[in-house]
């Protein structure tokens, strides 16, 4: 049985269906020899996840990926899970005026003529997408074949591409329960946003090994998505002789962004930038006492099963606003607006956070109160009984 699993743009979309992957491999008949991804994380300890869940290609269910050209984060978390990755061409429509907007449907048609010839050759048991536009040629073609469609709303607010795909899905899956209104009841299921279950086996001191981090000093982890945010890295910048006078930092400035480091900020100790990380992610959260970071989904729900206390900054006039405020208003994070933040305010509420013990420990909790650890489970589970 081959499921073909679609998406991205950036690693947003393919960390859940990654998710979703591993549960249905596990949820499979070999279920009694390995495991549930929820129970091996349960019960191997610290020991690599990605050797076991991740190995996806088993007899019994294969997958294959298809996302866009130029999407290297997506094509490096596919690689790590052991899943071929496929291409296709790509065209995103817009709600604001764009000069890309007048190419995007002849990129969707070319797309849609590469979908029906990869669902024509493979024959999917079932097609799989979390959004982005790379998928809606696929379920298109795959609709025309009879394939059956299953789509996961991973937002608050339902992107034009899930739209776009939701008439032609058999069943649609939603994060949170104000999504129920937004698909038709007929078919849409509650059941939380799905998660790698590897980023519960983190090591701390692991990652202290790895990162050569100081053991006894507070760690700040700054995240701006897979291809970075430059705002965030220039407040980091700015900011790291002084924050590094009470923490250490951890900072994923992006793909093709180092050059951006100055040679005075490159050598400062306790300050550690990286363009990119996978495998280590898990030992890096379970490193980190504060987490700065964007408000995609992805992230923010890996926050919320770890119960990590985190300063978010969203993407300007993005859907990532409402995902924040969501989460503000549950208490569960500090929200900061990047048109308005400054050095010196971003300084004082990472230290007021680093120093203060008991409003780490409120954001924690708060947190954890969001997430729905058995996402993945539930969401397999759908898609096996109504293939």
């Amino acid at each position: 049985m081959l499921i073909i699993l679609s998406g991205g743009g950036t690693g947003g979309s393919v960390a859940p269906l990654l998710a979703i992957a591993q549960e249905i491999s596990a949820t499979s008949p070999l279920r009694g020899v390995r495991g549930s991804a929820r129970e091996q994380s349960e019960t191997s300890g610290k020991k690599q996840y990605a050797n076991s869940a991740l190995q996806t290609r088993t007899s019994e269910c294969e997958f294959l990926f298809i996302g866009t050209k130029k999407g290297i984060p997506e094509k490096e978390l596919v690689a790590m899970a052991s899943i071929p990755y496929q291409a296709i061409f790509s065209g995103k429509l817009r709600r604001y005026f764009d000069w890309q907007n007048f190419l995007a449907p002849i990129f969707i048609l070319l797309g849609f003529l590469q979908s029906i010839f990869v669902v024509k050759k493979n024959k999917p048991a079932a097609i799989i997408s979390c959004g982005g536009f790379v998928a809606v040629p696929l379920i298109w073609a795959g609709w025309l074949f009879k394939v059956p469609i299953f789509i996961h709303q991973q937002d608050i607010i339902p992107g034009l591409a899930n739209k776009l795909m939701a008439p032609f899905a058999k069943k649609i899956t939603v994060s949170f329960e104000k999504n129920l209104n937004d698909y038709p009841a007929d078919k849409t299921i509650l059941t939380g946003n799905p998660f790698r279950a590897e980023i519960l086996n983190g090591n701390k001191k692991g990652a202290a090994q790895k990162f050569q981090l100081e053991e006894n000093l507070p760690t700040l982890l700054v995240l701006g998505g897979g291809t970075g945010a430059q705002k965030i890295n220039e407040l980091i910048f700015a900011l790291a002789p002084k924050l590094t006078k009470f923490c250490q930092i951890i900072h994923l400035i992006g793909r093709g962004r180092r050059l951006t480091i100055n040679n005075q900020q490159s050598t400062i100790s306790r300050y550690h930038p990286y363009e990119f990380l996978a495998q280590e992610m898990p030992d890096v959260f379970a490193a980190a006492d504060l987490v700065i970071s964007r408000a995609g989904m992805g992230v923010l729900t890996e926050l919320s099963v770890l119960g990590k206390p985190a300063v978010i900054i969203p993407m300007p006039d993005s859907h990532q606003e409402i995902n924040a405020q969501y989460f503000a208003d549950k208490k569960a994070v500090i929200l900061l607006n990047e048109k308005q933040i400054t050095p010196d305010n971003l300084l004082e509420q990472i230290r007021e956070l680093i120093f203060s013990v008991d409003k780490r420990s409120v954001l924690s909790l708060n947190i954890s109160k969001l997430s729905a650890p058995d996402a993945a489970q539930k969401i397999a589970k759908i898609i096996l009984e109504n293939i």
